[in-house]
């Protein structure tokens, strides 16, 4: 069959427009019909787009919709809404197909499904026939197709935009097609407009003809055709095109549709941003310097904040309020209101414009995201202030958090064409956010398997019971968490403890009741199972084989402590005694450290140690080989993006100089290879990629002199105040964040898992700058922070990416949510510093000791004062362990020698920077957090999926996101209902106590170290 093109007519045909009439949205049958009767085809095909005029023409003329352009002095005189061309095509063309249907993904339809060859026409009987039979069809299946639903909608608006009247098939031969154009309804609400059909970069205008290019006929036959000849006509299912993601999480979590007329840039987005950035930012600030705590996450505000834009829209919404028009999340004209409107309407029209939906809901979240982690900057200024007695100035601290929180976004726009728009990158984080969206905003229902409830009400179900549920396991009976049964019958076995305990041992006995346990180290159900089954490869060959022989051969004197722990320990084997080797003035003293001990780590904090050094080469190697041409090529593209500078990498479909259309290649109907292959996932773009080429991409030059200008005020604080970090060691520092942010974020946007260079900058900075902990603090914070809050800006910008969002609105969301929780975070720590009594100090009222400063000024201490040179350089303990640096940039090399010509060899799945790289939350994490881990993911990503794909598909997003969301909840309310007024205080049972009488929970070592004697040499 040769090829198509579709050729819009310039010149549209106005039809007057009947009276808007409440009926129902339903269904039309030649959609039905359509879709019924799909097939796919495996011819490419060019179709030529006419491109709209805000596209083609100025900027300046990009505000005006470009339905509403034709005839700017009707619009201003009459306000009568503007019949689509196509419209007026059903209503002249028999046998044109429908080329813009609606969509359960985003309500109106703006993929599209752009039919490859014309369709025979279909009298109203027929009509007739296949209306009844779609009616049957779906009663007896007893569910209904999803669609976008309006929030507080009138009942005379229809949810999906363009939709068919369902007895338009009923009336009179002579006039049936013209009205049935004309019922076509638009709700300017809920996305009247329809959006991009997807293929190009703007909805179709015109009319429209099907030429066939084997051919030189133009004109479609409209008095011949049979319903045989429907059948055989392919179309792109918009919810599935060809170029949908091959990757099936992806496709059961994200729509691949966009509706372009959705409000965003709206006074309820911004109002709800900005107070729950504010919020978020405060309270976790709070509560980061006490102990016990709690985090409010950020899956709080996703759920919090969807009943108050609902609330919202019901307070300042009236019935007759005029209709404002959305294009791209702005508006681009205001509905008209007759004669005075006194100030008080017009500020609560301002207020009210647009209508809550998942796009505003996406902007919230991302915001809160961005906000709700406490800055790593104020752990910087309470040890400066309480541990090392420095006064620092509320510019210094204004400037100093500012400049760390930026300089991480700055790294992920830089890398957007790496890390964000290939289809590779899923980061499967994100997936369960726009589960979440779909979950609250959509009517979506389909049976999966059997399974007929809704994801909504599965959701709503899944919380209640996990929020529910953890007053067990956080309350009432904590042994529920800490379910070491075994050592419960052995108490006092230290081998026992040490194997099956889940406080200080290994956790061989992988059984606990407490999601918080289970998603310690990230929810296992969104961690591809490939991914999870690396992990816990390298759990069981260096925690539960390599661990216990190293341990029990009491090697580094492993054996005086326990097996795993988070502290450090002296010659004595108790936790090591910071200050002793310290002056008055916070500097290390020599003598005293030679004369109390060396600094010794417990076996699992060496072999975690190892496993970093291991994990840091082999991040370079393995993206070099499996990823290096793809990067390459990325960067020459970056290199061009940047010389042409004003569109960026989402550009508009450029119009042709011969006819001034648009000419888009179409996928053809056959289906992209859908694998979890690791060839050229850097180069792959989908749907997704596609539909965010109509907005204005927000261009490298903001992010380059976001950078510089960051850059800038970061050697003006290392220069200008008391840090003791030169200028080139804070370059140094951004360096290092700059060469690994690549590969860390390819591993984290494929595998959920986050490769941490905290390690690598306290060693750096030790061995380049010695004897400087403020330096040190201030170097960790430059180069690991930037990486971390990179990572988490690169996510946000992949959430944005699925939901559609302008990326100029993003960044001003993003830029304004980082600024905002900024000032508002130093403000809180300097009110607490006034007004909290003793704190940071053991005599603080209530717990707040700043339990993560002391850690955090712990290992300031270590690496800035003692150095690496005493922990690795030579004759010291660890010295063997810089060997883990060749094996580590070695192994991936050999893997990819091996695997690269062996297409389905599983050694291909073997991704050794996941491998080495997750163990590193060993510790603090236990084995029973990775074991418990493992075996979720292997029941949900592989059993389940294999044998339930359809309820996998649907439900498990939203499990996930249910069961961190009730956790999160059930976590504030034991907290602040119960803990924190001290309700709880005497509450003993055997549940509360039985887990605590063992030598796992009191972390019991092997060996014990005889009175007045110690373990290792003599002198050093």
């Amino acid at each position: 069959m040769p090829p198509t093109v579709i050729e819009p007519r310039a010149s549209p045909i106005p039809l007057t427009p009947l009276p808007r009439r409440s009926i129902p949205p339903r269904h039309d049958s030649r959609q039905q019909f359509d879709h019924d009767h799909a097939h796919d085809h495996d011819l490419p095909v060019e179709r030529e787009l006419t491109p709209p005029t805000h596209l083609l023409s100025s900027p300046s003329s990009s505000n005006s919709h470009p339905d509403f352009a034709h005839d700017d002095a009707g619009r201003h005189a009459n306000k009568q809404p503007y019949i689509r061309p196509f419209q007026s095509i059903w209503g002249l063309m028999s046998k044109a197909p429908l080329l813009l249907r609606s969509s359960p993904g985003f309500g109106t339809g703006s993929y599209g499904a752009v039919p490859i060859e014309a369709t025979a026409g279909l009298s109203d009987e027929e009509l007739d026939h296949i209306t009844e039979r779609h009616r049957r069809k779906t009663k007896s299946s007893g569910l209904r197709n999803g669609h976008t639903t309006g929030t507080h909608q009138p009942s005379n608006s229809s949810t999906l935009g363009p939709v068919l009247s369902p007895d338009t098939s009923r009336r009179r031969h002579s006039t049936s097609r013209r009205r049935r154009s004309q019922s076509l309804k638009t709700d300017s609400e809920q996305g009247d407009i329809v959006g991009d059909s997807g293929w190009g970069s703007t909805p179709t205008v015109g009319d429209v003809s099907v030429v066939n290019q084997g051919s030189k006929d133009t004109d479609v036959d409209s008095s011949s055709g049979t319903e045989d000849s429907e059948e055989s006509a392919p179309e792109v299912n918009d919810e599935d095109p060809p170029d949908n993601s091959p990757y099936s999480q992806v496709r059961a979590s994200v729509s691949a549709v966009d509706n372009v007329t959705l409000s965003i840039n709206t006074p309820r987005m911004w109002t709800l941003s900005l107070l729950f950035a504010v919020l978020g930012s405060s309270t976790n600030l709070f509560f980061s310097l006490r102990y016990p705590s709690v985090s409010i996450t950020p899956v709080i505000a996703l759920l919090l904040v969807h009943p108050l834009g609902l609330l919202w829209d019901q307070l300042l919404k009236r019935h007759g309020d005029p209709q404002d028009q959305f294009i791209n999340g702005v508006r681009t004209s205001e509905g008209g209101a007759q004669g005075h409107v006194s100030y008080l309407r017009r500020l609560r029209l301002w207020l009210a414009h647009g209508r809550w939906n998942e796009k505003e809901h996406s902007c919230v979240y991302i915001s809160s995201n961005v906000s709700f982690g406490f800055a790593f900057a104020t752990d910087v200024i309470v040890e400066q202030t309480h541990f090392y007695n420095q006064k620092v100035s509320i510019t210094y601290q204004l400037l100093l958090i500012l400049s760390t929180q930026i300089l991480g976004y700055t790294f992920a726009g830089l890398t957007r064409r790496f890390l964000v728009r290939p289809s590779g990158m899923i980061w499967p984080g994100t997936l369960m956010s726009a589960a979440m969206f779909t979950t609250l905003h959509k009517e979506e229902n389909t049976v999966a398997n059997g399974w007929r409830i809704s994801r909504w009400k599965f959701f709503v179900v899944v919380w209640l019971s996990a929020f529910l549920f953890y007053f067990l396991p956080g309350l009432l009976m904590p042994a529920l968490s800490y379910f070491s049964v075994i050592t419960w019958f052995f108490p006092k076995n230290v081998v026992v403890a040490n194997l099956f305990g889940v406080s200080s041992g290994l956790g061989l006995f992988p059984v606990t009741f407490d999601w918080a346990q289970i998603a310690y180290i990230g929810s296992p159900l969104l961690t591809p199972f490939w991914a999870a089954m690396n992990v816990i490869g390298g759990l069981v060959i260096v925690m539960w084989i390599i661990a216990p022989i190293a341990y029990y051969k009491n090697m580094f004197f492993s054996s005086y402590m326990p097996i795993l722990s988070s502290a450090v320990f002296d010659n004595t084997g108790n936790i090591y005694d910071v200050s002793k080797i310290l002056t008055p003035d916070f500097l290390f003293d020599r003598e005293a450290y030679k004369s109390y001990s060396r600094v010794y780590l417990p076996i699992t904090y060496v072999l975690s140690y190892g496993l970093q050094f291991a994990a840091l080469a082999s991040l370079l190697s393995h993206t070099a080989c499996w990823h290096g041409k793809d990067i390459w090529k990325q960067w020459k593209a970056s290199l061009n993006e940047v010389g042409m500078e004003s569109k960026g990498s989402y550009e508009a479909i450029p119009a042709t100089a011969e006819t001034g259309r648009a000419r888009i290649f179409v996928p053809s109907g056959r289906r992209p290879s859908r694998s979890d292959s690791t060839d050229n996932i850097i180069s792959q773009e989908d749907v997704h990629n596609r539909l965010m080429r109509k907005y204005n991409d927000a261009p490298l030059s903001w992010y380059l002199v976001t950078f510089v200008t960051m850059t800038a005020v970061g050697i003006f604080v290392v220069e200008y105040y008391p840090v003791h970090l030169p200028w080139y060691g804070l370059l140094l520092a951004l360096g290092i964040c700059a060469i690994l942010f690549i590969p860390i974020g390819i591993v984290m946007a494929i595998t959920n898992q986050h490769s941490s260079i905290y390690l690598i900058c306290q060693l750096v900075c030790g061995a380049v700058f010695p004897g400087r902990p403020v330096a040190n603090m201030v170097f960790v914070t430059y180069g690991y922070i930037s990486s971390a809050q990179g990572i988490k800006f690169s996510s946000d910008l992949k959430l944005g990416h699925y939901m559609k969002i302008p990326p100029r609105i993003l960044f001003s969301v993003q830029m304004v949510a980082t600024i905002v929780s900024s000032i508002t975070q130093i403000c809180m720590l300097n009110w607490m510093f006034a007004n909290v009594p003793n704190i940071c100090t053991p005599e603080a009222i209530n717990g707040f000791v700043c339990p993560l400063a002391r850690v955090h000024f712990n290992g300031s201490i270590l690496w800035g004062v003692v150095g690496p040179e005493e922990f690795f350089g030579p004759n010291a303990t660890y010295r063997s362990l810089v060997w883990c640096f060749p094996l580590g940039a070695i192994a991936p090399v050999i893997l990819w020698l091996y695997a690269r010509k062996r297409k389905t060899n599983i050694v291909r799945k073997i991704n050794l920077p996941v491998l080495f790289g997750s163990l590193s939350w060993i510790p603090p994490a236990t084995g029973l957090n990775f074991s418990v881990w493992a075996l979720v993911c292997y029941i949900f990503n592989y059993v389940i999926r294999k044998r339930a794909g359809a309820w996998w598909a649907k439900y498990t997003m939203t499990l996930s996101a249910a069961l961190d969301s009730g956790l999160a909840f059930g976590l504030v309310v034991v907290f602040f209902g119960f803990v924190y007024p001290g309700l709880m205080d005497g509450f003993k049972w055997w549940g509360t106590e039985i887990y605590k009488l063992g030598c796992d929970w009191n972390a019991c070592p092997y060996k014990v170290v005889p009175e007045g004697g110690h373990f290792g040499p003599d002198s050093w």
